[in-house]
């Protein structure tokens, strides 16, 4: 199978004159190990390979609906054809992305968390470590703000594809999407200047090791942003949905902690972090998070509990999600 079409390449050679180098010595032949483990992946590098090879006329990484290439660059029959390719890829859960005429309305409202974000960090010639980066939507978008480089890490093999998808259509930039976990990477030898750890903390067992984890990526100085789901005010410290009954939050299976903003803070400040503070604080809406062409399966309406949309279905509180920021000496 043909590799070489996920364009690795760039970013090892922009390891081996970098803090990462040591990177070089395990994470290429991890990453291999992982795509060829799994069984979609010739579909998936056929549905590459059929993509247009294009160089877009525009790029706006700062829109919304990441915008890629311009309409005309593409008749109907060609826009068709790259719609249908891309439904290889299925399902779309973060964006939206705007290639060439196309609109991919992806399940999550991804622009909206972003928005809460963009205009209360500064990217500028940063660094970045983006951990849980699924397609790379955000990204992409931190790459709009001016990041110097993007490093994305995601196991999910199909997320993993869409950027290779994405990329293809966008052309070369600064970013990789890697299909590892945190836990497998060597350690950062403090690298990073920004490391975003986005929808991963509450799928942790242990949430101290993650938050450990990522502090010892960051340079001094360097800051963290989490983000997750949390319990509203009066609701205790925290839950544990995957040590209950049903085991599950939301129908998921692997949420283990949906802690207290208090809780969140806490764990930081344990962790080694300091100036912690709350950047955003919002409940999860069905319409930021819902099916759509492109995302065919359940979605957060079919998660809550039809009698009472406050309460999921297991009779948790309703997801609602927090964003910190933090620091290191």
């Amino acid at each position: 199978m043909n590799l070489e079409q996920l364009d690795y390449d760039a970013l090892w050679q922009w390891l081996a004159q970098s803090p990462l180098a040591h990177w070089l010595e395990t994470v290429p032949a991890l990453c291999e190990e992982r795509l060829l483990a799994h069984g979609d992946l010739p579909r998936w590098l056929d549905a590459l390979a059929a993509l247009p090879e294009l160089k877009p006329d525009k790029l706006d990484l700062n829109a919304p609906c990441l915008h890629i290439g311009e309409a005309k660059q593409l008749n109907e029959a060609a826009r068709t054809q790259l719609a249908e390719t891309l439904m290889a890829f299925h399902p779309w859960r973060k964006g939206p992305f705007c290639p060439y005429g196309l609109h991919l309305d992806t399940e999550w409202r991804s622009d909206w968390k972003w928005a809460r974000l963009a205009e209360q960090i500064t990217l500028q010639d940063k660094l970045v470590l983006d951990v849980g980066s699924g397609n790379g939507y955000y990204g992409w978008r931190m790459l709009g703000a001016g990041a110097q480089r993007v490093i994305g890490i995601d196991p999910t093999i199909s997320y993993v594809m869409q950027f290779a998808a994405m990329q293809k259509l966008i052309g070369p930039q600064p970013m990789q999407v890697l299909p590892l976990a945190l836990e497998a990477l060597p350690p950062g030898q403090g690298a990073f200047d920004t490391v975003f750890s986005m929808g991963v903390i509450y799928h942790r067992r242990d949430h101290m090791e993650h938050l450990t984890q990522l502090h010892q990526m960051l340079k001094p100085a360097g800051e963290l942003i989490i983000e997750g789901l949390v319990i509203p005010e009066g609701h205790g410290e925290a839950i544990y949905p995957a040590s209950q009954g049903d085991r599950r939050y939301a129908k998921m299976k692997n949420v283990h902690t949906v802690p207290s903003v208090a809780s969140v803070s806490h764990w930081l400040t344990e962790a080694g972090f300091k100036q912690v503070r709350l950047l955003d604080l919002s409940p999860t809406t069905v319409e930021e998070q819902r099916a759509t062409p492109w995302m065919h399966f359940e979605s957060l309406r079919d998660y809550l509990d039809p009698r009472d949309p406050s309460r999921t279905v297991e009779g948790y509180p309703a997801p609602l999600r927090a964003m910190l920021h933090a620091s290191i000496p």
